[in-house]
């Protein structure tokens, strides 16, 4: 016989004038190998249907199950309740727009987000289907590839304390790997100027208090503080140049 399980949740539904935040308990008796995704899918099965989260593909690869455990941020899919309290309590995710219970809208974020960091490779070229790809060394294939196995969970944006305090305006841990991403792209053609005007603001790299919560909660372990401090390193050698640049033009 396994450990009793008490399980915290919280329960609102935004669309309901009468739903009211609130935390509802349910026991449930721990299995071999038991997830959380395993967990909040029996509740859901044998003790209430209304309960509302997310998933998609169970192992890892969505980032749809992202929600706070214990306080903090991780995937239900790939969290072991052997490795929790008997009690546990599950919160969705800070920041972005509530939708149900523990489910929230990420999309309509990272959406915005691409847009925002113009999420595609800026080049002058003419695009030629029957021209040879252009090649690129393993190493910095494998670079780049580091950086989008990102699963955009929204786990380092619930964890980022900045994030927290201006949730409509910080960019975030995951808009600057994205843009690392495309820094390291030979293809791409913007220089650090253009990457400047993105990025190199309060609401960008300039603005990150450098807490590193995203790092630590980050379910693929992206190596999140290197990108953070090379942007730091070019952004503000771009703001000196910038600096120097307006100096010199009034005399």
């Amino acid at each position: 016989m396994g450990r009793q399980l008490k399980f915290n949740i919280f329960r609102f539904n935004p669309e309901d004038p009468a739903s009211v935040p609130h935390m509802d308990t349910f026991l449930l008796e721990e299995t071999d190998a038991m997830t959380l995704f395993i967990a909040l899918n029996r509740i859901r099965e044998e003790q209430d249907p209304t309960l509302q989260f997310d998933f998609v593909c169970r192992a890892g690869i969505c980032g749809s199950c992202a929600m706070l455990i214990n306080g903090r941020p991780d995937l239900a899919c790939h969290t072991k309740t052997k490795k929790l309290p008997e009690e546990i309590t599950l919160m969705p995710l800070p920041v972005f727009k509530m939708v149900g219970d523990l489910s929230v809208d990420t999309g309509t974020w990272f959406r915005g987000m691409h847009q925002n960091v113009e999420s595609w490779v800026h080049t002058n070229k003419t695009f030629d289907p029957k021209a040879q790809e252009e090649p690129m060394t393993n190493e910095l294939a494998e670079e780049i590839y580091e950086l989008e196995r990102c699963i955009e969970c929204g786990c380092c944006i619930a964890a980022c304390g900045k994030a927290n305090m201006v949730p409509d305006n910080f960019m975030g841990a995951a808009a600057f790997n994205r843009i690392a991403r495309f820094m390291l792209d030979p293809r791409d053609q913007r220089s650090n100027d253009e990457y400047f005007e993105i990025v190199g603001n309060d609401e960008g790299i300039f603005g990150c208090l450098g807490l590193l919560g995203c790092e630590d909660v980050c379910p693929k372990k992206l190596p999140l503080q290197d990108q953070l401090g090379m942007l730091r390193r070019k952004m503000g050698w771009s703001a000196v140049q910038h600096l120097f640049s307006r100096v010199f033009t009034r005399k």
